[in-house]
């Protein structure tokens, strides 16, 4: 009877060591940061479109921050500033600006080793980048459009409703007015931008824009991408990646079309960038 009673406590031990060591080992999984279980890069979401030697896919698998929240308190709305540095002031939560966002996508795209930031487009020019919710900006006398939204560090914006401010501000005493309607569709260009330097930033090159007031779908409105010259249609307002793109200087033309492929009204949805790829 002593010699069952020692064997059931040792079963009994045994099994109760294996369910901690179990529960131990999945915490530790659960404990893992996404940036060392993840480790593919970008992942094709949907079909690759392979033209013109070149590739170009939708992806999906970056870290999301649906609570993240921007918004922009000076310049106000509708409010007329001076000439020259312009302050721009934000309120900012559920975000950490500096912060490498933490997703092999980091290692596989062109990334900002000063982390998550703000972007800052005025008048659909390249956007300038910055890391803390306070600075000052240069902004020449006129009527101009202010768009800001998150960035992550590879600079991939953030698409949901409250990641992003939109407004008009006056600098000056202008004599000519803008027309923007804010009610109507808009696209802002946002990536690829400048000089891309070595097989990690020009082996895969994101292009990465900016949507207001309209999605797009198979049926409706899209975004016309022209790639030195050859087109592709992009039905989905995701982040896309082009491989193939030749060292030296490349074209990238991106228009808001209707489901007829005329380009909507406004004064920003269609532009044309040039960027550079060079191998070291």
């Amino acid at each position: 009877m002593k010699k069952t009673y020692l064997l059931l406590a040792s079963a009994l031990m045994l099994s109760f060591s294996a369910c901690d060591t179990a529960r131990q080992t999945q915490e530790a999984e659960n404990q893992t940061p996404e940036a060392s279980r993840v480790t593919a890069g970008p992942t094709p979401s949907g079909a690759v479109m392979s033209k013109g030697g070149l590739r170009v896919y939708a992806f999906d698998n970056s870290q999301k921050y649906p609570e993240s929240q921007l918004r922009l308190n000076t310049p106000p709305a509708g409010g007329v500033v001076e000439p020259g540095p312009v302050q721009f002031n934000y309120s900012l939560s559920n975000f950490e600006l500096t912060r490498m966002t933490p997703h092999s996508n980091a290692e596989h795209l062109a990334n900002s080793h000063q982390g998550q930031h703000i972007h800052n487009i005025v008048d659909n020019q390249p956007y300038t980048a910055h890391y803390e919710t306070e600075f000052t900006k240069e902004i020449e006398e006129g009527e101009h459009v202010i768009l800001s939204f998150l960035s992550r560090s590879y600079h991939e914006s953030l698409k949901h409703k409250g990641a992003y401010d939109l407004r008009k501000i006056t600098v000056g005493r202008p004599t000519e007015t803008l027309e923007f309607d804010e009610g109507a569709p808009h696209m802002f260009y946002s990536r690829p931008k400048g000089e891309y330097v070595g097989p990690q930033e020009t082996e895969r090159v994101m292009l990465d824009f900016y949507l207001v007031n309209t999605d797009l779908s198979t049926t409706g409105n899209k975004v016309r991408a022209t790639i030195n010259g050859t087109e592709f249609m992009l039905d989905r307002w995701m982040p896309y990646i082009m491989e193939g793109l030749p060292m030296g200087e490349n074209t990238i033309k991106l228009e808001l079309v209707d489901n007829n492929g005329n380009v909507l009204p406004g004064p920003f949805n269609s532009v044309e960038r040039t960027i550079t790829l060079k191998a070291q």
